[in-house]
């Protein structure tokens, strides 16, 4: 029977840093589309205490990379009720 989740739902889909660090080198990462290093270490923080991360990396609730959403200043954090990275950032 065929496995219909997204390939990041599954459990032998990994991500490694090695490519989430080639992303984060493009161009698109060097703008003013990025938050600060502090902001994206503070929202890093949060989503790795979040009960809806997978593997260290992949956010369940929207699917997407953690490491590289974080980095975009127009993304917010998808976590139902509750903006995770605001949160934290008050905290």
């Amino acid at each position: 029977m065929a496995d219909n989740r997204c390939k990041g739902c599954r459990d032998d889909y990994v991500v490694d840093s090695k490519q989430i660090e080639r992303v984060l080198a493009s161009p698109m990462f060097r703008s003013d589309r990025c938050v600060s290093d502090r902001e994206y270490e503070t929202r890093l923080h949060a989503c790795m205490s979040c009960p809806k991360l997978q593997g260290g990396t992949t956010c369940l609730v929207c699917g997407c990379i953690v490491q590289i959403t974080a980095k975009l200043k127009e993304k917010r954090c998808p976590y139902p009720g509750e903006d995770r990275w605001s949160a934290e950032a008050v905290s």
